[in-house]
């Protein structure tokens, strides 16, 4: 069973407590730990390591501010450019679409039409063979009288 060293807390930078890494009793695995910034709880943890990146403001004439600012504006340029782009494509899409939409719009209506002509054409011939069909039990009667001689 291995046993936590206590450890220490010092005031660390802008009001920020931190509490130093664990060490085990035998010294190989260290745990670090965080502490919120206010008596009250409230507040973002901070570990020590990311307090000595921020823990002063950059000075605007230094080369590495001007770097960053360069890679930002970069950075935000970019970022327009694929939203614009982005837009532009939705648009066309949205033209394409609607070409499309209209092509068939067109077809619809003109197969309509070709079906409309085809059920008249159906029901004139329909019509046609029932008017020019005569009843067959007066053709058989016929015929067979004509071949008895009655």
């Amino acid at each position: 069973m291995s046993k936590i060293a206590p450890s220490s807390s010092a005031a660390g930078v802008n009001g920020v407590s931190v509490i130093h890494p664990q060490a085990h009793a035998s010294g190989l695995q260290q745990v670090p730990q965080l502490v919120p910034a206010g008596p009250g709880g409230g507040g973002k943890a901070v570990s020590a390591s990311k307090q000595s990146k921020k823990s002063s403001p950059m000075d605007r004439n230094s080369d590495e501010y001007r770097q960053r600012r360069e890679r930002n504006n970069m950075a935000v340029k970019k970022s327009r450019l694929k939203s614009k782009q982005k837009a532009q494509d939705t648009l066309q899409r949205v033209n394409q679409l609607k070409e499309e939409n209209e092509r068939l719009e067109a077809k619809i209506k003109l197969l309509t039409k070709e079906l409309s002509v085809l059920k008249d054409l159906f029901l004139e011939h329909a019509h046609n063979l029932a008017d020019n069909a005569q009843p067959l039990s007066t053709e058989t009667t016929t015929s067979n009288s004509e071949s008895t001689g009655q």
